[in-house]
């Protein structure tokens, strides 16, 4: 009777011991997910998703460029170390909050443009304005790859006097190197109006590549 009582009180503390690992298992918070390195940038460059007025984070400054299919753009610069953050979305045009669908139409003026909040001592804008070249072909009008229409087309949008003197000098150096006369424009970034959610990092989140530059030597953005 002894050793069955024994035996009782052992699985007792057993499952006792079992229900408080249990418990205590279940209170612990979930461990942080592991995120690809690709997703660690912002999407949220001088605070766009906050204010129609861009502010970047003290010691950020801000870029935007306009290369075509702005998921291919916004792509290769995410990969580009020194960019902060990032988003898609519209600029130039003559009416505002446009959608995607409207742009699409070419009658509203915008182009699809990358908006870039950046740290300038990890990156400079010279570099990226290097870049910018690197990943389409800005001697094209209205076109890039395969997309046509004035929404592709090929624009530097300044935020200082500096950007401008230095987007000019960018533009003449490489201008050594293309084989017809760069149409690029460069202008004071007018307002920018985000996209919408389902285009921002559109290649980040599925994986696929959709908009090919005109670069033979680049890999295809999205």
């Amino acid at each position: 009777m002894n050793t069955v009582r024994t035996v009782f009180v052992a699985l007792g503390v057993a499952v006792l011991a079992a229900g408080l690992i249990g418990a205590s298992a279940r209170s612990m918070p979930p461990s942080a997910p592991t995120l690809d390195p690709g997703t660690k940038l912002g999407d949220n460059p001088g605070n766009v998703r906050a204010s129609e007025v861009l502010v970047p984070a003290k010691g950020d400054q801000l870029a935007e460029f306009s290369g075509g299919c702005f998921w291919g753009v916004e792509d290769e610069f995410r990969q580009v170390p020194g960019v902060v953050a990032t988003a898609v979305g519209f600029t130039g045009g003559h009416i505002a909050n446009p959608s995607y669908e409207l742009v699409c139409t070419h009658t509203t003026g915008h182009a699809e443009t990358c908006l870039i909040e950046f740290n300038p001592s990890k990156v400079t804008y010279k570099a990226l304005l290097k870049k910018f070249w690197e990943i389409h072909d800005p001697t094209t009008v209205d076109q890039q790859g395969p997309d046509y229409g004035n929404s592709y087309r090929s624009a530097i949008w300044t935020f200082s006097d500096e950007q401008v003197k230095e987007a000019k000098a960018s533009l003449a150096e490489d201008q050594k190197k293309e084989s017809g006369p760069i149409v690029t424009t460069i202008e004071k970034a007018p307002p920018f109006y985000l996209a919408e959610d389902y285009h921002q990092q559109y290649d980040e989140k599925t994986g696929r590549h959709f908009c090919p530059t005109n670069r033979p030597t680049t890999s295809p953005g999205g």
